[in-house]
């Protein structure tokens, strides 16, 4: 997918401009206040990482990268805001020459109809007039996540915004009993992320199986806790 890779143009190096980036992205993806939640769980982790482990910021690492990916989901406001906020137009121009017509396969969730053998969305043809609908669309991303939201309903959001809630409340918990003994195992959990992908059917599916692994790093990662940091110590992400 073109639309897939957006938003990560060509990330600076470096951990803070990194963080930084994937901050300025959030705030287009939503808002400031979005881009500043994000920023404040990073930096608690990497101010409890630097306490316990001085030198190290692997952790911090995997937490800024997997985290932003569980908040940048792909919902229908982002897919919309990408297709017209100019960086899909100059990537079709810079492949095609001439007059060329465009028209996009999607299956909007609210109004498409499922393969009766698979399950899965049925995709539809729409013409160039999909780009107006979806800068129309774009312009409401405020409501993502909101009781007003018309797809805040679905199985696949209420999915995403339980996965990014789950992840705080796992690293509230790795940051209150991370040590040198469990920070190589608190990094793999952090990356447990990087197993989710694909959309609708398929993401559901990666999802059970990331969770599960999950939660059996997570028992792990009890279990070497041999005298737990109270969570009280550990300023919560709230």
């Amino acid at each position: 997918s073109i639309v897939a890779g957006f938003g990560l143009k060509d990330p600076p190096e470096g951990l803070d401009e990194l963080i930084q980036h994937r901050a300025d992205v959030l705030k287009d993806y939503q808002n400031k206040a979005y881009a500043k939640h994000y920023l404040k769980i990073v930096e608690r982790v990497r101010t409890v990482e630097t306490d316990r482990m001085p030198g190290s910021s692997t952790f911090t690492e995997a937490v800024a990268y997997y985290y932003f990916k569980l908040l940048a989901y792909k919902d229908e406001y982002e897919v919309a805001r990408l297709y017209t906020n100019g960086d899909f137009m100059k990537k079709i121009e810079g492949r095609f020459e001439g007059d060329f017509k465009l028209n996009l396969h999607l299956a909007p969730p609210l109004f498409s109809k499922r393969d009766p053998h698979t399950g899965e969305p049925v995709k539809k043809a729409y013409g160039p007039w999909m780009f107006s609908a979806m800068k129309l669309l774009s312009r409401f991303k405020f409501l993502r996540g909101t009781a007003f939201d018309p797809f805040g309903k679905t199985v696949d959001r209420k999915m995403e915004r339980g996965l990014i809630q789950e992840y705080e409340q796992t690293i509230v918990e790795l940051l209150s009993g991370l040590s040198r003994k469990n920070h190589v195992l608190a990094i793999e959990i952090a990356k447990i992320p990087e197993q989710i992908r694909g959309f609708d059917l398929v993401k559901q599916r990666h999802v059970k199986s990331a969770k599960s692994n999950g939660n059996d790093l997570m028992e792990e990662f009890r279990q070497s806790v041999e005298n737990p940091v109270s969570t009280k110590s550990v300023e919560t992400v709230s």
